[in-house]
């Protein structure tokens, strides 16, 4: 089950947490839809290549990744949209599509929205297209330590 490592990790570092388990949805709308969170409070992991590697883009779910203002933020010559060959070994406990944005756990760089930084805490997906975690916004940060900017288009 991928929401028991990540629940695991969330264990080991003491962090609270919700698992908000949800009707199945595969888009970050929908999903926002099903469990009843705002598609702005809702997390979505893009995934991109910079420079030729993989990187997340943590983003809400109502959002779009504004390329150029991206590769300023991450301060590379390159990046473009991942395709799912590139990355589907990658999460081979997540379901395709539904990896938390937690790249500590996969050795990958974070890359997260400013607009998720208004909110106390922040919904992502937890592997699986039916279930959710949320934690407070504070402990993301500490354990993940993304790189933050401005690069989501609403």
């Amino acid at each position: 089950m991928p929401v028991a490592a990540l629940k695991k990790f969330l264990d080991r570092h003491e962090v609270r947490y919700v698992v908000i388990i949800h009707s199945p949805a595969f888009t970050a709308q929908e999903i926002a839809a099903s469990a009843h969170i705002p598609g702005k409070e809702l997390a979505k992991t893009v995934m991109v290549k910079t420079d030729g590697r993989l990187a997340m883009a943590v983003l809400p779910a109502s959002a779009q990744v504004d390329f150029p203002k991206f590769k300023e933020v991450a301060g590379v010559f390159s990046v473009e949209l991942a395709s799912e060959a590139d990355f589907r070994d990658t999460f081979p406990e997540c379901e395709l599509g539904a990896m938390p944005p937690f790249g500590i756990l996969y050795d990958m760089e974070v890359y997260l929205d400013r607009s998720l930084s208004e909110d106390e805490e922040i919904a992502f997906n937890a592997g699986t297209h039916s279930e959710l975690i949320r934690i407070p916004f504070r402990e993301y940060m500490r354990l993940v330590r993304p790189t933050v900017g401005d690069f989501a288009k609403f």
